[in-house]
């Protein structure tokens, strides 16, 4: 049931709920235009200043559905504000709708409701669309939504995709989508507006993944968004060790939970990047290697704090290099298939408080002092 606060001006009184049908109409003719690619329509329910572009910028969106749902409305006269939530699905994509927080202005004449303005509420993030016109290209197991880019380097980021998926359902398993939805902004502003967040907190960052943590079956598939700045300065091997590394978070969504540390979730992503590489110790870990030198071996597994992107670049990138080197860790003594049921374990248990201690106990027969004791020497052998 929606509650919605409707303010009369001086011309009358209307029911809350007649000004709500009406309104609720006019976004649902403008939700059936986006699916029907009919600008006239569109038009007729009153788009502002800017939008007209932005309904361009959606020709290549393989939508499945688009509508809007009100959850609040205040009306002042002929004018009136709301927030909504848009809801959509790309076609072949998203199991389930991605919903986007959007304000609105409206204004009433003849007796008809239009649209003035359709925005990212407050604290909200942009939609692609509303950052140019979208290019898509599809890979074998990707689809990628670009704006402000070429389709030849559309393309590229399609072949890494489509070769970081059967890498993380080797690793994984298959009991994931399969697919990958990969968004490429003009620049790390496009990246941080698609994030709604500061660019200053990624700056740096090649790309993140966006999604439920812990998420049934049916919650939307995940955005792999692309920092195109730092992205072209890495060779081909970081590249593609980026998005498999984006592509594991996609396969284990599911099996995230408040019970995860970071240091699992991201150490595992970065494990199934490199997995098969060759790549030694030393080369993937060269910070934590500088500490452990130094003879400043952590006392203990990363704490989750340690992977803020506005901190300290050093502090971050050896708390990455220890998670990792954790899951290699199990995956040499214990096995990859029990790296695997210790990583379901931790998620599946939902809460933080026991989750890391059970799994340990139940899967790797082990405590966490034995086990964080077992990692410090890991590192010592590894990287001394």
């Amino acid at each position: 049931m929606l509650l919605l606060a409707v303010l009369v001006g001086c011309g009358g009184r209307a029911s809350s709920d007649t000004v709500t049908t009406e309104v609720q109409r006019v976004l649902d003719k403008r939700a059936t235009a986006v699916l029907d690619r009919d600008e006239s329509a569109y038009r007729a329910t009153g788009p502002a200043a800017g939008t007209d572009a932005e309904f361009g910028n959606l020709r290549e969106l393989p939508l499945a559905s688009w509508s809007y749902h009100l959850t609040s409305l205040h009306r002042s006269g002929d004018r009136a504000t709301a927030d909504a939530e848009l809801r959509y699905r790309i076609k072949g994509y998203d199991a389930a709708p991605v919903t986007a927080a959007r304000a609105l202005r409206l204004t009433r004449s003849a007796g008809t409701w239009h649209v003035a303005s359709d925005e990212p509420a407050e604290k909200a993030s942009e939609q692609l669309w509303e950052q140019g016109a979208v290019t898509a290209v599809r890979g074998e197991h990707s689809l990628v939504l670009g704006v402000g880019q070429t389709g030849e380097r559309l393309r590229a980021f399609a072949d890494l995709a489509d070769r970081a998926v059967p890498a993380v359902s080797e690793a994984w398993g298959t009991d994931w989508s399969g697919h990958l939805v990969v968004l490429v902004p003009k620049s790390l502003e496009g990246m941080a507006g698609l994030l709604g967040a500061p660019a200053s907190g990624y700056r740096g960052i090649a790309a993140v993944t966006t999604g439920e943590a812990g998420g049934s079956a049916r919650a939307p598939a995940d955005r792999i968004i692309v920092n195109p700045d730092a992205y072209g300065v890495l060779g081909d091997f970081g590249k593609q060790v980026v998005l498999t590394h984006e592509a594991t978070h996609v396969a284990t969504r599911n099996h995230t939970s408040a019970g995860t540390p970071l240091w699992l979730s991201e150490g595992y992503a970065d494990w199934v990047g490199y997995r098969g590489s060759g790549r030694t110790a030393a080369q993937v870990a060269p910070e934590l290697e500088r500490a452990v030198v130094d003879g400043h071996v952590p006392a203990a597994l990363p704490d989750d704090k340690d992977f803020g992107f506005s901190g300290d670049a050093a502090r971050l990138a050896r708390a990455y290099e220890g998670g990792w080197m954790a899951c290699r860790l199990i995956a040499d003594r214990w096995g990859e298939v029990r790296l695997n049921d210790f990583y379901r374990a931790v998620g599946d248990h939902q809460k933080r408080a026991g989750a890391v201690e059970g799994a340990l106990r139940d899967v790797l027969h082990t405590t966490p002092e034995k086990f964080t004791a077992q990692w410090r020497d890991y590192l010592r052998a590894q990287l001394g």
